[in-house]
């Protein structure tokens, strides 16, 4: 039986498919704040990301083999290999390094509120490695941004600047550099997303491990651990990554879907609260509906620049 769609029906249909799509991958980026913090309370940041990166290899590794795309990837190795080598440890291996010791030092909501700073950071490095202008909005988001920073990270103290957790603090700001580094580079060379993604994963794996035998962190870890890794390099990177790209191709309106991730980290707060028992700060309310303020106002003027 076969349905005759117009091109508006069609186009309909799939901006509906695609934003259920976006909505199931903020439902799962909204659990894994809570998900890192119930982990990392039993292992380090190092294990838990080598178990993820492992899990979401495999996720990637499947994508590609039933897409019939590993003649592209040997192609991409033979063609750029230092260029993936720097992908991989920008992301996966240093930005969540470096993320995954914020939470460990950090309430959990305000490493993630400070980890939502990358897409400013993005603007920001566009203007020297894009070619980009800097513009009144950029000011303006970068204002509206980095006060939000200040509120989370002196919790309410704004004009005392007394940082509880400096060092927590500038790891949560220091990832977001890592990140939109990597998608600095994506965007002067695009490839495409999912090869470029399993040889990122699977460049970072032997990286990790090296790290994981120098400190000796290939030992027994409780189930839940093992769970919890699984789960983030599921649900944080490989399954999640596949359905994002998936809702970005099918869309007309990516600039709609980017901002649903927005939804995310109240969402987040909530998880936070009832299964981490995290007690929701004030301060970090107010700062995440700064940074997010910043984040949007500058898309209204960059939109041609999406993850």
């Amino acid at each position: 039986m076969s349905h005759n769609y117009s091109d508006d029906e069609t186009k309909t249909r799939l901006n509906r498919k695609s934003l259920i799509l976006a909505l199931t991958v903020v439902l799962m980026w909204s659990t894994v704040a809570t998900a890192f913090k119930l982990t990392l309370s039993l292992i380090s940041p190092l294990q838990m990301l080598w178990i993820a990166v492992a899990t979401s290899f495999l996720i990637l590794f499947t994508a590609t083999l039933l897409q019939k795309k590993f003649s592209l990837a040997r192609q991409y190795m033979q063609e750029s290999p230092g260029y993936f080598l720097i992908l991989a440890l920008l992301n996966p291996t240093l930005y969540y390094l470096i993320l995954f010791a914020a939470y460990d030092m950090l309430p959990a909501q305000q490493a993630q509120a400070l980890n939502y700073t990358w897409a400013v950071v993005l603007s920001i490095m566009a203007v020297p490695f894009l070619g980009q202008r800097f513009t009144l909005k950029n000011l303006i988001s970068i204002i509206l941004a980095y006060s939000g920073v200040i509120v989370i990270a002196t919790q309410g103290q704004f004009l005392a600047l007394d940082f509880k957790n400096p060092l927590g603090v500038i790891l949560g700001l220091g990832s977001s550099v890592f990140f939109a580094g990597y998608w600095i580079l994506n965007t002067r060379k695009p490839r495409d997303a999912v090869v470029s993604l399993l040889l990122c994963f699977g460049l970072s794996l032997p990286i990790l491990s090296v790290l994981m035998l120098w400190q000796n962190a290939f030992t027994l870890v409780p189930w839940q651990a093992l769970a919890g890794g699984i789960y983030i390099g599921t649900f944080e990177m490989g399954f999640a990554f596949l359905l994002w790209m998936q809702a970005m191709r099918m869309t007309d309106n990516t600039a709609q879907l980017s901002n649903l991730v927005y939804l995310s980290p109240p969402l987040s707060l909530i998880l936070l609260a009832t299964i981490a028992n995290e007690p929701i700060m004030i301060s970090t309310i107010a700062g995440l509906i700064l940074i997010i303020s910043g984040v949007l106002f500058q898309q209204v003027k960059h939109r041609g620049l999406k993850s």
